[in-house]
């Protein structure tokens, strides 16, 4: 990754296009914004960084004016000459019609912006208008990619998509909301080649995001917030080089310091025992497609099996098909020897404890109008027949454990954060006692400290439960090393598996070297 962008840019371009002046957001009475002041200026990256629930994305979200339901505001929020404000979502596919193909909703913005000229040029000069924000979006266009519905184009090609609507409608400053959470280091890569080139063409960028090594590549400026309120900020890297504030020391100081499944003196913990999972012959598909295969792969009692590769490399789908939730594949999939269903409804109440999935995307696992307790609880309710106050107390101590207050448990879904909720979705595949826990990209919305902590209570309850064998989808390899063997992803085939000091430091393969050469 390259040093920060907006870092050649003029000196003279120092007048803000926007500002915020001592914001302060409140609901219910409690500050989850207080006293926040920071300039944007052109052609720079001003970053946000922080744990979940420090109050990055309302911040983020105030230069747009939007601000949660019921929230009192206070303070100024300025945006110069009033144009709009771009917004990239960590999840673009929220924000694009689903019904509108992709040119269609580019030339409706296009088209307004040409209405003053000739009727015998507007078509021409709209289409033009969409090819150019295309291109400063860095997304290579065809008729065929024009064609497509949103859910036709990859996470990646969404997300450019969003940032080329900014880019047509003027945007001085785009809010780009955690926009590599998620991805391999080759995604990353050029997820950051693109926000460069938009910051060439002098548009201001504000960074809101976990990852600190795209935040140090990419910005200029860093304010690094903690419960509602900026405790440190300054140019990135003598924050990075001499953090003067407790809490932005522990931040940077987390980012790889991680807690595997090793034993006190270092060796390497045993789990050589028999599969309790075992996958032979998979092919998956989507749409008659085949998107995956697996001829054979096997999870022991005991162990961590890392699935890593780039996004849309098959991780998930295969994760999918070992909890029941794909059922368009053929091969076996054995739990102690026993075949599994296909389908999550034909699996008996043992076979749907045994394996428990969290989701990615904790916010969508969840009903909005329900308190977290009583979701998590249910879990033990319903799987293993406990009694509901049994059941409520069991799910406020695991809670606990993983960090959530009672009244954090007793909030709804709404209320809690991003990080906070992919907690209480671990909590409650937990209160099943599986034996398998498939984990699918649980820390990649997570900033370094609260990843290292849920890290470590896996960690820990591996070492507790002998008999847990954990499945963890990533495409982060420090997290990956944590596992005791590694399965390498590309294109839906499983290129390279074994023990991860083996694969990590001789791999075998060209993809793999290549995933590792992109990381470093």
């Amino acid at each position: 990754m390259n040093a920060p962008v907006g870092a050649a840019h003029s000196a003279h371009l120092d007048a803000p296009v926007a500002e915020i002046e001592n914001l302060r957001v409140e609901i219910d009475g409690r500050a989850i914004v207080d006293g926040v002041s920071f300039r944007v200026l052109p052609g720079r990256v001003t970053a946000l960084v922080g744990a979940s629930g420090s109050g990055k994305t309302t911040t983020g979200l105030a230069l747009l004016g939007e601000h949660p339901p019921g929230a009192r505001v206070s303070g100024e929020v300025r945006v110069s000459g009033g144009g709009p404000v771009g917004y990239v979502p960590q999840h673009p596919a929220a924000v694009l019609n689903p019904a509108r193909r992709v040119g269609a909703l580019l030339v409706d913005i296009a088209r307004e912006q040409v209405r003053d000229l000739p009727r015998a040029t507007r078509q021409t000069e709209a289409r033009t208008r969409v090819l150019r924000a295309l291109a400063d979006a860095q997304l290579p266009v065809g008729a065929s990619l024009l064609s497509r519905y949103p859910h036709q184009l990859s996470g990646g090609q969404q997300q450019r998509v969003v940032l080329a609507q900014a880019l047509l409608l003027g945007a001085r400053v785009v809010v780009a909301d955690e926009p590599t959470t998620g991805q391999d280091a080759l995604t990353k890569s050029r997820i950051v080649d693109e926000l460069t080139a938009v910051v060439a063409q002098g548009i201001a960028v504000v960074l809101l995001s976990h990852d600190l090594a795209v935040v140090r590549a990419l910005a200029d400026e860093v304010l690094v917030m903690r419960e509602g309120r900026v405790v440190e900020s300054g140019p990135t890297e003598r924050v990075w080089f001499a953090p003067r504030h407790e809490w932005t020391r522990e931040l940077l100081a987390q980012q790889t310091q991680f807690t595997g499944g090793s034993t006190s003196d270092g060796d390497t913990v045993d789990r050589a025992g028999a599969a309790v999972l075992h996958v032979r012959d998979l092919t998956a598909r989507h749409h008659r497609t085949q998107v995956l295969r697996v001829p054979e792969l096997a999870l022991h009692a005991g162990e961590c099996l890392a699935v890593v590769g780039r996004s849309g490399s098959g991780k998930t789908t295969l994760a999918r098909c070992l909890a029941g939730l794909h059922r368009d594949h053929d091969g076996r999939v054995t739990l102690d020897c026993g075949t599994l269903p296909r389908s999550l409804r034909d699996r008996d109440q043992g076979q749907l404890a045994a394996v428990q999935y969290v989701f990615q995307d904790a916010r969508a696992a969840f009903d909005e109008y329900r308190p977290v307790v009583d979701q998590v609880a249910r879990t033990a309710v319903r799987l293993r027949g406990a009694e509901a106050l049994a059941a409520e107390a069991e799910a406020l101590a695991v809670l606990a454990e993983l960090g959530l207050t009672k009244e954090q448990a007793h909030r709804l879904p709404g209320r809690l954060s991003g990080g906070e909720l992919q907690r209480a979705a671990l909590a409650r595949a937990l209160l099943a006692r599986p034996r398998v826990l498939i984990c699918d990209e649980i820390t990649s919305g997570l900033d370094t400290v609260t990843r290292r902590g849920l890290l470590d209570v896996l960690a820990g309850l591996r070492r507790e439960r002998d008999d847990l064998s954990v499945v963890l989808i990533t495409h982060d390899l420090d997290t990956a090393a944590l596992a005791d063997r590694i399965a390498v992803l590309d294109a839906g085939e499983v290129v390279e598996q074994g023990p991860v000091a083996r694969v990590l430091t001789a791999p075998s393969h060209p993809f793999t070297r290549r995933l590792l050469a992109a990381t470093g």
